[in-house]
């Protein structure tokens, strides 16, 4: 994802300031589950490959996965085409993206909501779960939340990325940009989500085979 010289170097001179910017929305205001008028719920499941039942296997899928979850390596980017940020999901740790959107760029401010490393039960199977949030900061075209997980499903061995938003456009004062954005903001949105769901099970599989060669390859 990194490109040019002159991109990173005005990153990593907005990234420390984000500290300043408030969230451009209250998510103790909203269900986050549940869809609002003006805001857009979306969740996609994306199957990866599975392990044997029981917990996630050493060096498996589900730790793959979990690897380029942590790093954000899902984003496809076409879309995104930088990240600075200052270390792996926290809580409260900001993050600064640099997207591309039909010929412009924008720099969008995120902060980590929350990290998740447990167990779910849902219809009475149970998963192991890792995973974080983060949310939108004040001059983000959009506001809102995206959960990013991972799960192991532990009666089946399934495995599969789990990504769920909850958001709706922001106020653009630029009105050219305010006009891009309600023709194609929404398609972008889509866009990314479905990529990102591609991009994470071709780069789990691509991993795991990686893996497995050098094994294979290994003396002994």
């Amino acid at each position: 994802m990194r490109r040019s010289l002159r991109v990173q170097r005005r990153m990593q001179r907005l990234h420390p300031e984000l500290h300043r910017l408030p969230l451009n929305f209250d998510p103790n205001r909203h269900d986050l589950n549940r869809a609002e008028s003006g805001w857009n719920v979306d969740d996609y499941r994306q199957p990866l490959p599975p392990e044997p039942p029981g917990p996630p296997v050493p060096g498996g899928s589900w730790e793959v996965a979990c690897d380029l979850v942590r790093d954000y390596q899902y984003a496809d980017p076409g879309i995104i085409r930088e990240i600075c940020r200052s270390g792996p999901p926290e809580p409260g740790r900001n993050m600064l993206l640099e997207g591309r959107f039909y010929g412009l760029r924008f720099y969008l401010g995120l902060r980590v909501g929350g990290v998740v490393d447990g167990y779910i039960e849902q219809n009475g199977r149970r998963a192991r779960v890792w995973g974080w949030n983060y949310r939108t900061l004040q001059g983000h075209l959009e506001r809102g939340q995206m959960d990013q997980e991972v799960r192991k499903w532990l009666d089946t061995g399934e495995v599969e990325f789990h990504v769920h938003g909850f958001s709706q456009r922001a106020p653009i004062p630029n009105p050219i940009v305010r006009l891009g954005f309600i023709l194609f903001g929404r398609a972008t949105q889509v866009r990314f989500y479905r990529r990102a769901c591609k991009r994470m099970r071709v780069l789990t599989a691509a991993e795991l085979a990686t893996r497995k060669q050098a094994l294979e390859q290994k003396p002994g």
